[in-house]
């Protein structure tokens, strides 16, 4: 067992709390054949950060933010093997109403049509890719997201799938639950503990202002 306490949970998305790991994998396969690049040479770097990062690493010869606006619009369409993550609607419903949000590398289309897809909660607070500058491993998308909960970055717990976004949170002071649902838990071991699935980790009060959050 590994215990925690913060006073707000900060989730990821894709991987953490949908399943959208074989239509983001699809599309982006078939975005790198459309393209002429090699298909792993962009799904090794896909998962866990923004889309415009990736087309300007990969292509940097495109129009990068013409190619997000078609490859997310693929994305939000393509609901095949996409599915809520088990275990997140009730996770979600552990934590009272503004101590939790969401910080993902989509785009608020994306992300709002990914929530709603799965009958998730939109949640009053949702940092996309549109809201920062600088994406994953940056820290700046997740202390964007204690910014506007309320909370210092040190009191902040986040759920992540993939080491761009364990790196985000590490560099902004926050501790980091992750999951292996994208990658093996030998590419997560930076995070301060590792988990197989959402049921595995509890939330619940610890004082008036802070939860406690046990991983076992």
């Amino acid at each position: 067992m590994i215990d925690f306490r913060c006073a707000a949970i900060l989730f990821d998305l894709d991987g953490v709390l949908i399943d959208s790991t074989d239509s983001v994998d699809r599309q982006w396969r078939a975005w790198a054949r459309e393209k002429g690049i090699g298909e792993e040479k962009v799904v090794s770097i896909a998962h866990g950060v923004r889309t415009i990062d990736v087309i300007r690493a990969i292509a940097p010869h495109l129009d990068a933010e013409a190619e997000v606006r078609g490859l997310e619009s693929r994305e939000a369409d393509d609901q095949v093997d996409v599915a809520v993550m088990p275990g997140a609607a009730e996770l979600i419903g552990a934590i009272p109403d503004g101590r939790w949000c969401v910080v993902t590398s989509g785009t608020r289309p994306l992300a709002s049509a990914r929530l709603r897809f799965g009958g998730l909660p939109v949640p009053k607070i949702l940092v996309t890719a549109d809201d920062v500058l600088h994406g994953k491993p940056h820290p700046e998308p997740y202390l964007r997201g204690a910014e506007l909960l309320g909370v210092k970055p040190a009191e902040c717990l986040v759920i992540e799938d993939a080491p761009a976004g364990i790196r985000s949170a590490h560099a902004g002071g926050m501790k980091v639950i992750a999951l292996t649902s994208t990658y093996p838990a030998s590419k997560l071991s930076e995070a301060d503990a590792v988990v197989e699935k959402l049921m595995r980790i509890q939330i619940g009060p610890d004082g008036a202002k802070n939860l406690a959050v046990r991983v076992g």
